[in-house]
């Protein structure tokens, strides 16, 4: 039982960061970056609002993984723990072509 606890606050936890990084990127004025270390800057955006709008959404939807693992894990240990690593591995590569094509749709030419 302890063990489910900590399941749970450790994937809600994650849940919350990911979603307060898509709530920050909707209210950022200057575009939203995604790699570490990289900038987007506003002069190669064509519209900066709904290019971090669709990042906002794309990050908040990136947190239901773990908002759902950490729900999950009261009905069966095993099917959160896939969802968790369902999250970190095919979501990590859903979320980088989700920028990918953000970035083209919004890019100055």
């Amino acid at each position: 039982m302890p063990g489910s606890i900590i399941l749970f606050l450790v994937s809600f936890g994650c849940g919350i960061f990911f979603f307060s990084i898509g709530v920050y990127a909707k209210k950022l004025q200057k575009p939203m970056w995604f790699w570490s270390g990289s900038e987007v800057k506003a002069s190669q955006i064509t519209d900066v609002k709904k290019y971090n709008r669709e990042n906002g959404i794309m990050w908040q939807l990136y947190s239901l993984w773990f908002f759902s693992a950490g729900l999950a894990n009261f009905l069966n240990a095993f099917f959160s723990v896939a969802l968790l690593v369902l999250g970190c591995t095919a979501g990590i590569v859903i979320l980088v072509f989700s920028y990918n094509r953000i970035l083209k749709k919004y890019k100055v030419n």
